[in-house]
């Protein structure tokens, strides 16, 4: 529990910073690029604070993978332009409130998310006890690359549809996202349930392997009932090319679309 606290410590300084740098900036965009860097701090500070074994160092290096390149691409998205449109609204309606809801609501909040979907891996590095590689662990594996897939190759055809200029104004409809409308909030939520494997592959059953289920959990809802879909969705909402295409293609997990 020390090194828990220890590590929830960490990230409350980092995202303490991350939020000084958005006031200096005016933009909580930055929020959005600190998202991956909590992870990676996470992670890696209860690896060295705990007892890291070859298993926990496979899964730091996953989580590493996946929010570098999630990081990356936000910067690289958001590098030169205003600030996101949610933000944005947010500063309208915030008012003068705006300074206390931001530390609060955005940086402390998706602090506390972060540390919450990290559980999987923080617990397997802090109670893994040398962990080496067994076979559920190579199915968490195997599953968390399935994941990674459907995020990284999802992120890319939507980045090239994008810089086509005949694709202004229309719906991708191809690859990845023939199957599913968010190939990459889909690949998101398994590679935490992979890893959520994991961990319960060393933990076990009991109150430590419960506890690392919350992560996936966490991530899953949020994804399909807060800040992924429903988000994007109702900006979406209202276009006809939009809708047709929602009628045919499954919301989340990857099916044969409609016909």
């Amino acid at each position: 529990m020390t090194v828990l606290l220890t590590v929830l410590g960490i990230l409350f300084v980092y995202m303490s910073l991350a939020f000084i740098m958005s006031l200096i900036t005016r933009d909580n965009g930055i929020a959005d690029i600190a998202y991956g860097g909590g992870f990676v701090l996470v992670v890696w500070s209860a690896y060295l604070l705990g007892a890291p074994g070859l298993l926990s160092l496979i899964a730091c290096i996953l989580v590493s993978v996946w929010a570098l390149r999630l990081s990356t691409r936000i910067f690289l998205r958001n590098h030169g332009k205003t600030e996101d449109f949610r933000y944005k609204k947010w500063r309208e309606e915030w008012g003068s409130t705006f300074v206390v809801r931001s530390f609060l609501q955005v940086f402390m909040l998706q602090g506390l998310v972060i540390f919450i979907v990290s559980l999987p891996v923080s617990l397997l590095a802090i109670y893994g006890t040398m962990a080496g590689v067994n076979s559920l662990a190579l199915a968490g594996i195997a599953v968390w690359l399935v994941g990674f897939f459907f995020e990284a190759v999802g992120d890319a055809q939507l980045g090239a549809f994008i810089k086509r200029p005949e694709n202004k104004g229309k719906i991708m409809n191809q690859g990845l996202w023939k199957y599913t409308r968010h190939p990459n909030y889909f690949g998101e939520s398994v590679m935490w349930w992979g890893l959520a494997i994991v961990s319960v592959s060393v933990l076990g059953n009991g109150l430590l392997g419960l506890a690392a289920l919350a992560g996936p959990v966490l991530i899953t809802f949020l994804l399909l009932k807060v800040s992924g879909v429903p988000m994007l969705e109702a900006r979406m909402a209202g276009n006809p090319a939009w809708e047709e295409y929602a009628k045919k293609t499954s919301v989340f997990i990857p099916l044969p679309p409609k016909k």
